[in-house]
């Protein structure tokens, strides 16, 4: 008497549809990390104010000048000194005359140091920057 026996076969991974979800995967993080804004060289701690409102975001490119103690001011993510300032506002604005700048001063930040950063802005010819604060907390 002749029994006959199944044979098994060897267990498979079907690596064809493996390989379209690694693609689809792949395809989602290059484009969530394009569209990722720079983060602040600085630590700003942001005055608060009850007339702060959100602000309309520009078409154009934003400079972002920060200031946090007496010598760390940052114009557009490299360290800069007031005296230095006036200078570099002017290449930004030769290389990209759209570019709007805006403001963010430290909560600690000495007076003294966000009075000569204005007047280095005034010296460069901007007269009206808008100062970034947040909103009070309800």
């Amino acid at each position: 008497m002749r029994f006959y026996t199944k044979r098994r076969k060897m267990p498979s991974i079907t690596v064809v549809s493996l390989i379209d979800i690694l693609a689809i995967l792949l395809i989602f993080f290059i484009v969530t990390t394009t569209f990722k804004e720079r983060l602040p060289q600085l630590q700003i701690n942001l005055p608060e104010s009850k007339a702060a409102a959100t602000a309309v975001s520009a078409p154009n490119k934003s400079i972002i000048l920060q200031i946090k103690g007496e010598n760390q001011i940052m114009f557009d993510g490299k360290p800069v000194t007031a005296s230095s300032l006036p200078s570099a506002i002017r290449e930004a604005q030769k290389a990209n005359t759209a570019c709007s700048i805006t403001m963010q001063a430290d909560k600690e930040a000495p007076f003294g140091t966000v009075v000569s950063v204005l007047d280095a802005l005034q010296e460069a010819g901007i007269k009206n920057i808008p100062a970034v604060a947040k909103p009070v907390e309800k």
